[in-house]
Formats: C-alpha cells, sequence, structure tokens
C-alpha cells in the first residue's frame, strides 16, 4: 500500500459516518488510526471491531456503523488507490434495513473517499462548510430541497434537548437533606456501640419531569413532522424519564411503541406504518377527546410537561377544542405550544384553533430551522419557572 494510504481510507471512512449521522470528528479518527496501527489490518473482524470500539459512542449508530463498514471495505482496489467499492445498487427498499439506507445515502453522493488536503484546500473546505452549515441552520425547513432535507435532519439529530428536572416525593441518603435518616442512624449506632457520629439525612430525589409530546402530522406540518420527531427521538434517547408520543390528524395515534426503538430511522420507518391519516386535515378536539378517554394515565400526577406541535390550523370545533385544552391544561404541569408559523414577524394567532390554544398554553416557542431547536432548551427552562 502506498505511504499514507490507509491513513487517507480512515478520513474518508470517518467523513462517510458523519454524513451518515454519525458523530465522528477527527480526534476520533486519530484515535482509530491509533487503534489500526495496534491490531493490524490483516483481519477484518479486529479491524471492524478496533473502529467500532473508538468511531462509535451511541447504541442506535452501531448499526450503521457496520453497515458503512461492510461497503466500504468491501472490494479493496489497492492499485487504483481506494479500499472502498462502490455501494450495491438496485436493492429492494424494502429489503434493507434503516441502517443500511443510511450507508447508501451516505456514500451515493460521495463516490471515491476524498484525499487528504492540507493547508490552503483545507483551509477553504473548512470555510464552506461552516458557511453552509450556517445558511442550513438558519433555514426554513419547509423550504429546504430534496438534497439539502436530509442533510439538516441529521444536524436536528445530534441538537442537546435537556428536559426541566424537579424535586419528586421520593427520597435518598444526602448530606443536606432535610429529614434525619432514621435506618442509618441505628446501623450507625450499633456499629459504634450507640455513638453517633453524624447525622444521616435524606434529601429529595431530582428527577426529570415526565413528557408528553403530541405531534400535529396534518398537511400543513408534513415537512415539519418527520424532522421534529427525529429530534425529539434521537434527544430523548440521550435522556432518563417517561416519554409519551402522539401523532394527531384527524385521529390520535400512540407512537410511544415506535419511539421504544433504539435507531431514529426505524422509529421513523414504524411511525409512518403507524399513522394513517398522515397530510390530511387537523381535528385536534377529537384527538384530545381520545386521549382522555383512553390514554389520560399518561399523564402522571400533574407533573408532565406537554409539547404540543402543531401550527394551530384546526377544522374542528373550537368549543369542543377549549373544553379538551382546559382538562389537558389541568392534569399537566405545563402545556407548551412549539409553533413553526412563528418564523413570521408580527404573527398573530388570528385562525379559530390557533386563538383557543394561544388562550390555553401557558408559552409558546418556535420550531421552524435548526437555530429554533437548539434555543428549545433555554425557552422550556424559561417558561417553566413562570
Amino acid at each position: 500500500m502506498r505511504p499514507g494510504g490507509l491513513a487517507d481510507h480512515m478520513t474518508g471512512f470517518g467523513r462517510a459516518l458523519r454524513r451518515a449521522g454519525v458523530p465522528v470528528d477527527m480526534a476520533r479518527i486519530a484515535l482509530a488510526q491509533q487503534a489500526v496501527g495496534l491490531v493490524g489490518p490483516e483481519r477484518k473482524d479486529d479491524f471492524s471491531a478496533a473502529l467500532e470500539a473508538v468511531m462509535v459512542s451511541r447504541e442506535q449508530d452501531i448499526a450503521v456503523f457496520r453497515a458503512l463498514f461492510a461497503a466500504w471495505f468491501r472490494a479493496p482496489d489497492l492499485a487504483g488507490g481506494s479500499i472502498m467499492a462502490p455501494p450495491p445498487g438496485g436493492h429492494d427498499r424494502a429489503r434493507t434495513t434503516p441502517a443500511q439506507r443510511r450507508a447508501s445515502r451516505a456514500l451515493a453522493p460521495s463516490g471515491p473517499p476524498p484525499a487528504a488536503t492540507t493547508g490552503a484546500d483545507e483551509d477553504e473546505a473548512l470555510a464552506l462548510t461552516a458557511s453552509r452549515l450556517h445558511r442550513l441552520r438558519h433555514a426554513d425547513f419547509r423550504l429546504l430541497d430534496a438534497a439539502e432535507y436530509p442533510v439538516v435532519e441529521r444536524l436536528a439529530r445530534q441538537i442537546e434537548l435537556p428536559v426541566p428536572h424537579m424535586a419528586s416525593r421520593r427520597s435518598r441518603p444526602g448530606a443536606r437533606g432535610s429529614r434525619p435518616h432514621w435506618g442509618a442512624m441505628l446501623r450507625q449506632a450499633h456499629r459504634t456501640g450507640g455513638e453517633l457520629l453524624h447525622l444521616p439525612r435524606l434529601a429529595r430525589r431530582v428527577e426529570p419531569l415526565p413528557l408528553l409530546i403530541l405531534a400535529d402530522v396534518s398537511g400543513s406540518m408534513a415537512r415539519y413532522a418527520r424532522l421534529l420527531l427525529a429530534f425529539l427521538h434521537a434527544a430523548g434517547g440521550r435522556l432518563k424519564g417517561r416519554r409519551d408520543v402522539f401523532a394527531f390528524g384527524t385521529q390520535l395515534t400512540d407512537l410511544t411503541p415506535a419511539f421504544r426503538l433504539a435507531d431514529t430511522d426505524e422509529m421513523l420507518a414504524a411511525a409512518n406504518e403507524a399513522v394513517t391519516d398522515f397530510g390530511g386535515g387537523t381535528r385536534l378536539g377529537e384527538s384530545l377527546a381520545m386521549l382522555r378517554q383512553r390514554h389520560a394515565r399518561r399523564l402522571v400526577g400533574g407533573r408532565t410537561v406537554v409539547l404540543l406541535i402543531s401550527d394551530g390550523l384546526d377544522t374542528g370545533e373550537p368549543d369542543m377544542l377549549a373544553r379538551e385544552l382546559a382538562w389537558l391544561r389541568l392534569h399537566s404541569r405545563r402545556l407548551l405550544w412549539l409553533n413553526p408559523l412563528l418564523r413570521f414577524d408580527g404573527y398573530e394567532p388570528v385562525a379559530r384553533g390557533a386563538a383557543v390554544l394561544h388562550r390555553h398554553a401557558h408559552g409558546m416557542l418556535a420550531v421552524h430551522n435548526l437555530g429554533t431547536l437548539e434555543q428549545l432548551a433555554a425557552g422550556l427552562a424559561a417558561v417553566m419557572k413562570h
């Protein structure tokens, strides 16, 4: 192999992983090259295990890594300076897994692995990347073209969403607790002959608030729904706590089983099969009535934070919507309306459904581009304080 060839191909493989949505930076690529130097590239299973150990940090990315590794290192061509074979074509979509489709999308537009750049070429590439990311960060999801949409979706999956925490009724041993820990106190006294060296205490546990997500999948929200569901799934996978998800259009669909899947692409495929009214109308009042009648236990003790994602263009009866929203607000800690129409300056909720939502929601936050998703955590914290 030519000098530096393996290092160039490893760099190209790391870039392909990034295009597939796996968070890989140059530090991980350098660490992977060190790992390969220790195990050697002779045995493919050891080679793959070494790369996976240092380049994959999330469970949902393991299948993507393995699919991309199989395509990238399938047919070595050392004479041509490339050890990546072109991705297999002509496969039936029903026979491929979501991880294989992500790997194919990452490889299809890239062709051979790019040669390593240095000096002015590297600076120019970084500048172009930064310029494009800045534009995509402020681009409205509805206005993205077919090439930009998957890029923005992968970027959205990497955004953090810290869920608000609160003190629960349960307690745990803590140095600054407000109550004495009688059991620990008796055990200490038994060990020390009745003498107490310090006073054990109990403190209240701090736990994340339960989340209830209601996502509008009507026609006007079609471009936002998939991307926001992918964002909430990836962000929620890094968090602990209860999370229930429903989609609504003309009816209510429970997406909680789909959200339990580790891979975001598998979740989207399962949600697509479950939702039968995607791209239709919006009847939020009837959907909330179904939530109250069949799933009222999903609202945990008045502590649940409800994220209602919709543009408010409801076609149902406003009186029914008002009744159901009043019930939902009464049984939740906060009802937050995530509205993509806030992208317009001077937006006023003048539609009938939007006016009802505006009266009952504790707060209204924008969700129309990557910038607003990055600010969502701060917005949640501000609404929770009031």
